[in-house]
């Protein structure tokens, strides 16, 4: 293993020229830093994620506990009676940015979204498991626009602020088959959770501050905020994210990072009075909380295309927290790609 890293090194060694690797937040941070003026930068961002197993105030909890919870939207059946196994959500994420001065970076990002989920159904009345099915949706899920302003730079720190719209443009309308508790198919619109969107605009704000402690010893935090400033029927609750990170850098094309997420979201604020499936996804309250992540990544920089380098980068994160709210499905280990390419 000592070998190939070592080879993975020289060969960088041999083909970087330029900038360094611990310049940039682990791939996971989104507008980490600014450009000076002129400059350029086109970025992909892959990440897959899943779900398995379910919650309740923190804890594991069993399907036969499951269907002992009241079903609120009706009285058949009683109580809730289909139960998620795994979710599985892959996002595809293309930005741009471009300085047009040495204060203000603009920053344009669309998100692509694809989620599947597996679930269970079991008979209304005598509770027998009756099979399971898959339902799925994939959309172009939001558009954002953001503004980031330079508010102190020196060798050793840096400060930004970002001020943005976010727009979700993915529908919130899909249909999918479900094997109901009567044993029988039926077309039905998919839960909250399922849908690409919410039709919603929110503002998004932020502070970002990386603290060089040496050449090879980097320090970040941010935090970010999204709020919603108009909806239809319902939407996602407003989210504060505390990112801090710490990165290690082994030379000038190969850093490491770890980090800590920490994540409060609202309930679901609104509803659509045409989602009923007897399923935990149906219900607003079992959405939002408050979350803690850990995530180990590395940047690698490299020349792919002409011009300047490019930049890669990979992270793994993974929950260590929970204190969700109601009952939720449980995240498992998320998965980050990501390349850079400035100009």
């Amino acid at each position: 293993m000592h070998r190939y890293l070592s080879l993975i090194f020289l060969i960088f060694s041999f083909s970087i020229f330029g900038s360094q690797a611990i310049g940039h937040a682990p791939i996971g941070v989104m507008a980490d830093h600014a450009h000076e003026k002129g400059e350029s930068m086109l970025s992909i961002r892959a990440s897959y994620m899943k779900m398995r197993g379910n919650i309740s105030e923190g804890n594991n909890i069993s399907d036969s506990e499951i269907l002992t919870f009241e079903n609120p939207h009706s009285n058949s059946p009683a109580n809730l009676s289909v139960v998620p196994i795994e979710m599985s959500m892959k996002m595809l994420m293309i930005g741009g940015m471009y300085a047009p001065s040495d204060e203000i970076t603009l920053m344009l990002m669309t998100m692509f979204m694809d989620k599947s989920m597996n679930l269970n159904t079991f008979h209304g009345m005598s509770r027998n498991h009756l099979g399971s099915f898959n339902t799925s949706s994939e959309d172009l899920s939001d558009i954002s626009f953001s503004t980031l302003i330079n508010i102190t730079e020196n060798k050793k720190s840096r400060w930004h602020a970002e001020i943005g719209l976010r727009k979700s443009l993915g529908s919130n309308s899909k249909k999918a088959k479900m094997l109901t508790p009567m044993n029988t198919t039926m077309t039905m619109l998919l839960p909250y959770g399922m849908q690409s969107g919410d039709k919603s605009t929110s503002l998004v704000f932020a502070f970002t501050n990386a603290y060089s402690l040496s050449d090879i010893h980097l320090f970040g935090n941010q935090l970010r905020f999204i709020q919603n400033i108009s909806s239809k029927d319902w939407h996602f609750g407003n989210k504060i994210y505390w990112d801090s990170w710490y990165q290690y850098s082994f030379n000038r094309v190969f850093s490491f990072s770890s980090r800590l997420r920490f994540t409060h979201q609202e309930q679901i604020s609104g509803s659509n009075i045409l989602i009923t499936a007897p399923v935990q996804t149906s219900i607003t309250s079992n959405y939002g909380g408050f979350t803690g992540d850990l995530g180990i990544g590395f940047n690698f920089l490299t020349s792919i295309f002409s011009g300047s380098e490019d930049r890669l980068a990979v992270e793994i994160v993974k929950p260590i927290h929970y204190e969700k709210n109601g009952l939720q499905m449980k995240d498992e280990v998320q998965l980050i790609f990501g390349f850079q390419k400035s100009f």
